[in-house]
């Protein structure tokens, strides 16, 4: 609370804008936001696309009545569908990534409206395994759950009091119908979460996490995972000249 208070107005700001997904991540951040600033100073926008259930927007709308916080439902689906008629062959990852980035452009013309810091929703499982859209859901002013994992989010989620239906929700980005987190990584939290904090937090040697009981391949593909979405985390590189 103190981090996003502090952030806020030192960028010189007094409000704070997010995306509300109906997720667990988000529904935290609102909550932490209201803590930190007030309620009349956060504003949570929901910008659902036709392929998304209807349960989350209903999930989102619980959190913007419980908190009694700003918001705003902006639909995005004609806004995406009318730029994929010109690539009617389009991937879903391509589609999935355009959606993700048009809800911050829609985010940050909306905090030059509202006077408000955008306020991201990563948690520290996703940002180390580059599950995250670069300028998209990544592209945000603070990140008030980037130190936490993922499982380290649902236990904070349980103490501040997000109702269970949110917390117990497969994490999704919802790009797709169907499509989930852990489907899409081939990795479970629990799991992954663990390796992580030894791995990162612990420094921990790969003959430990083999000794503690992760396979050798385990081990290796997120590692490589970790390596390869390295381009995510930072600023972009500028040659010395």
């Amino acid at each position: 609370m103190k981090f996003i208070r502090e952030e806020v107005q030192k960028a010189g700001f007094g409000r704070g804008i997010l995306g509300l997904s109906g997720g667990i991540d988000s529904a935290v951040v609102a909550y932490l936001s209201c803590l930190a600033l007030g309620p009349a100073n956060v504003w949570g926008i929901l910008m659902p696309y036709k392929t998304n259930p209807k349960k989350s927007l209903k999930y989102a709308q619980m959190i913007v009545k419980m908190l009694g916080i700003n918001s705003q439902t902006i639909d995005i689906t004609l806004i995406i569908d009318s730029y994929f008629k010109q690539f009617p062959d389009a991937s879903r990852i391509r589609q999935g990534n355009k959606i993700v980035r048009e809800r911050m452009s829609i985010l940050y013309d909306l905090s030059a409206k509202h006077k408000a810091l955008v306020i991201g929703a990563s948690n520290k499982s996703e940002l180390l395994l580059g599950y995250g859209t670069i300028y998209g859901d990544i592209a945000c002013a603070i990140m008030p759950l980037g130190n936490l994992y993922k499982t380290q989010v649902r236990v904070l989620a349980k103490e501040i009091g997000i109702p269970k239906p949110i917390i117990q929700k497969a994490p999704s980005a919802e790009l797709w119908p169907g499509q989930t987190d852990e489907k899409e990584l081939g990795l479970r939290y629990e799991v992954v979460d663990k390796l992580l904090y030894l791995m990162v937090d612990c420094l921990q040697t790969t003959q430990g996490l083999v000794k503690d009981g992760f396979r050798r391949d385990f081990i290796d593909r997120v590692s490589e995972r970790i390596k390869k979405t390295e381009f995510k985390r930072r600023l972009p590189l500028i040659p010395k000249i």
